[in-house]
């Protein structure tokens, strides 16, 4: 494991490498040792936990049961909450599932998913000019398994009056379509919130956040 310092040195080596070929620039220097120190500073849980919060819906693959499309991945829209009562962040990620579409089958035969969260939900990333392809554009890839929360568990009727208050329609869809409340239960999370790859995050430190 690099330390800061170390880290520092290559950065200087790379832009003494730089200068030596195109010429000495100060503005580079000042951009990457800038770039460095926010690498450092950023905490990759609370992003996570940011990206989750703010979030209404989510990317989810599966692995598919559909006889046309059999385990291939296949990737769906899922509407999500993770508010208590009062509208703060909580973490747990809530969602409704149906056996009519596809997650619902899937999650049953391969209790695999993965759970995609970007700042572009929110069109942040497209109002400062970045692509959402950019690292910079802070997304997380959360994996983990489907936990379907039973009508009779303590945190059930509190659970799901808090989903509907943020996502209306979900009334209907339960008396139409018998969705039913899950939970996820998060095995890991990735996060990509800028250069230099994806930083893993441990379920405990992603849900000992407060935001």
């Amino acid at each position: 494991m690099y330390t800061s310092q170390t880290l520092l040195l290559i950065f200087a080596f790379i832009s003494a490498a730089v200068t030596s070929t195109y010429g000495y620039s100060a503005l580079q220097d000042a951009r990457i040792i800038a770039q460095f120190r926010r690498d450092q500073e950023l905490n990759h849980a609370k992003i996570a936990r940011q990206l989750v919060h703010q979030a209404n819906w989510a990317s989810v693959g599966s692995i598919s049961t559909n006889a046309i499309v059999e385990n291939y991945p296949m990737v769906n829209i899922i509407s999500v909450d993770d508010n208590d009562a009062s509208g703060k962040s909580t973490g747990k990620i809530h969602f409704l599932l149906t056996d009519l579409d596809f997650t619902g089958p899937d999650w049953q035969r391969n209790n695999k998913v993965t759970f995609l969260f970007t700042d572009e939900q929110t069109l942040n990333c497209k109002n400062n000019n970045k692509d959402p392809m950019e690292p910079t554009c802070a997304r997380i890839m959360i994996s983990g398994q489907v936990r379907k929360i039973s009508t009779s568990a303590a945190d059930y009727k509190n659970a799901l009056a808090t989903f509907e208050k943020r996502h209306p329609a979900a009334i209907n869809w339960m008396k139409a379509h018998h969705f039913y409340l899950c939970e996820l239960d998060i095995q890991n999370i990735f996060v990509l919130d800028f250069y230099g790859g994806p930083h893993n995050v441990k379920s405990a430190d992603y849900y000992s956040v407060q935001l």
